[in-house]
């Protein structure tokens, strides 16, 4: 993208509610990755449920968790705490009474959305709305912030100026934003040329695959690298060498997030799960 008019569009992302997840393209290329990597039984299974959607594929419904929630309707409000977790401290020390309270988190709404998928005694509209839940909190849990400090709710109180874009008071861009949304939509490419471009290159270590509890393993992967990569900028400034430097964490994320999403799925729409 055009330096000049990413940093036009910035400025027009100014006023703008904090970001709640990986941006719409972010979601999507997560959606379209897991999709690609389906075994025929499991993808025959997803069309089903998905047959009546507006855009019936992953990527189409990727997004829907995050719309609900903005339209502020009864599953939306029940489900806001899912798309999160909070860890106090750079160990990333997981207590789940503390950080998880009766499953209220992003690791124990991946559990319990997964198994409402693959529960087939299920009505078809439950473990549809889980399919989409699944779709979304996979990609959320390999977003760093999504897994972030609760003293600023996940880089959404660490304010942030890009190029003198933002203003005293509070205004202007944050950590969590930069990791929703700038740092995938400054490479420039539409979603077709980014799947191609993160289908083409070589996958990540997946250390966390085999874990008992993968969505702990996943989000608490994505806790470390806060720390591990210096995620949080000096003087609460970035510029575009903050973009370019950590693009390639956040490419690798969506695409371990696509790798992992397709094996739950595999293994929920499996024929007699």
């Amino acid at each position: 993208m055009n330096r000049t008019l990413l940093v036009s569009a910035l400025a027009l992302a100014l006023a703008t509610p904090a970001a709640h997840a990986w941006s719409r393209q972010g979601h999507q290329l997560v959606g379209e990755l897991a999709e690609r990597q389906l075994t025929p039984e499991a993808r025959a299974e997803a069309r089903a449920l998905l047959e009546g959607e507006a855009v019936p594929t992953l990527a189409g419904v990727a997004t829907w968790a995050d719309e609900i929630r903005a339209d502020e309707n009864e599953l939306g409000k029940l489900s806001k705490r899912w798309h999160f977790v909070n860890i106090p401290g750079e160990g990333c020390d997981y207590v789940p009474a503390r950080d998880c309270p009766d499953g209220n988190c992003i690791i124990g709404a991946i559990n319990a959305q997964a198994a409402v998928l693959a529960d087939r005694s299920q009505p078809r509209q439950k473990r549809l709305e889980a399919l989409k839940f699944v779709v979304h909190f996979v990609g959320d849990a390999h977003q760093p912030m999504h897994a972030g400090y609760p003293h600023d709710r996940g880089g959404n109180d660490y304010q942030l100026n890009y190029r003198g874009k933002g203003a005293p008071g509070g205004e202007g861009t944050n950590l969590h934003g930069t990791w929703d949304y700038w740092l995938l939509q400054s490479a420039g490419l539409d979603n077709a040329a980014y799947a191609e471009r993160l289908m083409g290159l070589p996958m990540p270590a997946d250390a966390a695959t085999g874990a008992e509890n993968r969505p702990l393993a996943w989000t608490l992967e994505s806790c470390r690298l806060i720390h591990a990569e210096s995620l949080y900028p000096r003087g609460h400034r970035i510029t575009d060498a903050y973009l370019d430097q950590h693009r390639p964490l956040a490419e690798a994320r969506v695409q371990l997030a696509g790798a992992r999403l397709a094996a739950l799925l595999n293994e929920a729409l499996a024929p007699g799960g």
